[in-house]
């Protein structure tokens, strides 16, 4: 991890860095760009036969294996699961699902004047993939994370894709009531999800993090399919002054062993702090191989010369993960996926059973969005209505701005209604 001043000697290879990072999102996907271009135009060609090849080449499927699961097999998995385990995925599917109600926009409508009604209804999605990574690790919390607002949001046909899925992952699918669940990923996963194969009906819009590949054939079929965002490897700040250096450096290494593409970076002007930190840091990952590979190539500490300058810095950066020191820093929070606030906040909590989803954009995606949430599978559809007294009352506002703008024909429309 390597620490840097981004003032005095240190300012210019700083800001090099730091421009670095910002460009971080497309130079990734970038270099995976030719190999995913390849397999996509391959399960869009090929079918379901590309798709169980790549998935026997990248996912290890064999002949005897069934793309599809079945409900068999998850119940299977759901009762040789600890009971620990699974009462672990209840309290966390409860508090996403809990999480999700209150966040779905509402139906309302109102009146601008007299015989005028306009608003809006709320329309669910009517298909979703949800793409559970399951390369390095099992991950039923990112199954849950992705379903259980689905079903809130009532979308009618949930696709799951996941490579190798484990045993928690099929349980998690149990518990969650998934009923069509494909043992495929990567980029092929994502062709057959957005173009369709014999086996894999297409799907409307897809979600889910991934790695680079997976990031990178969201965006190339979003030109035909939905995507929810890249949500690429996984990346966090910690912008602090006051914080725990052991606790700091936890979630810095807790975060960099996802993927040895995970960003990790800790932003302070209290530099007593950030040496305490690298020396936890160097402790705690001692023994964790994929952390301290991203930590060595991607893991950074920047000393600020002043408080404003970190948090100005942590806005350029939009990261997908941030943890503060304390609500009032919420008032400077301009762009994060989501953000943890305090000593007792470790962003694990946010991974899992907080509520709040963890999946969340990367590559600075986080100044334009937040994190996937259950708007992500609604629509929102405005409605409008007139009587002839509302027409006749605001119509000729309509008329006079069409008419500005030389198109005749709408103003026609609005006064042939007004006779």
């Amino acid at each position: 991890m390597k620490l840097v001043k981004t003032f005095g000697r240190g300012a210019k290879a700083a800001e090099a860095m730091i421009e670095t990072l910002e460009r971080r999102g497309a130079v990734n996907t970038a270099r995976v760009e030719p190999v995913v271009r390849k397999i996509l135009a391959g399960v869009r060609k090929g079918g379901d036969g590309a798709l169980r090849r790549y998935a026997a080449q990248f996912d290890g499927l064999t002949k005897a294996q069934p793309l599809a699961v079945s409900r068999e097999e998850m119940r299977a998995a759901w009762e040789a699961t600890a009971p620990e385990l699974q009462a672990a995925m209840m309290v966390a599917r409860g508090n996403i699902l809990a999480f999700a109600e209150a966040q779905l926009p509402k139906q309302w409508s109102f009146a601008p004047a007299d015989g005028v009604q306009t608003g809006q209804i709320v329309r669910p999605l009517g298909s979703v993939g949800c793409y559970v990574p399951g390369g390095r690790y099992p991950l039923p919390s990112t199954l849950l994370m992705t379903v259980t607002p689905a079903q809130v949001a009532g979308v009618e046909r949930i696709v799951v894709c996941s490579p190798k899925p484990a045993t928690e992952t099929l349980a998690a699918a149990w518990l969650a009531g998934v009923t069509e669940f494909y043992r495929v990923g990567g980029a092929q996963a994502i062709a057959a999800m957005a173009y369709g194969t014999p086996a894999i009906a297409r799907v409307d819009k897809i979600v889910g993090p991934g790695n680079l590949f997976v990031t990178a054939a969201k965006v190339m079929v979003s030109s035909e399919c939905g995507i929810d965002m890249p949500a690429g490897p996984t990346e966090i700040v910690v912008t602090s002054e006051t914080g725990s250096a052991a606790g700091i450096a936890a979630d810095l290494v807790a975060q960099a062993e996802h993927d040895p593409e995970a960003l990790a970076v800790l932003i302070t002007s209290n530099e007593a702090l950030a040496n305490a930190v690298l020396a936890e840091v160097k402790a705690q990952a001692k023994n964790n191989t994929v952390a301290k590979k991203s930590l060595a190539a991607q893991g950074a500490i920047f000393v600020t010369k002043t408080v404003a300058e970190a948090r100005e810095l942590t806005n350029r950066l939009a990261p997908e993960h941030l943890t503060v020191d304390s609500s009032a820093d919420l008032k400077w929070v301009r762009n994060a996926g989501s953000v943890f606030v305090g000593d007792y906040a470790p962003q694990s909590m946010g991974d899992y059973v907080s509520g709040p989803n963890h999946v969340l954009p990367t590559g600075r995606v986080g100044r334009v969005r937040g994190g996937l949430s259950v708007m992500d599978y609604v629509k929102v559809i405005t409605v409008q209505e007139y009587t002839r007294t509302g027409l006749k009352k605001i119509g000729p506002h309509a008329i006079a701005l069409a008419e500005a703008e030389g198109l005749t024909a709408h103003a026609a429309s609005v006064r042939v209604r007004m006779r």
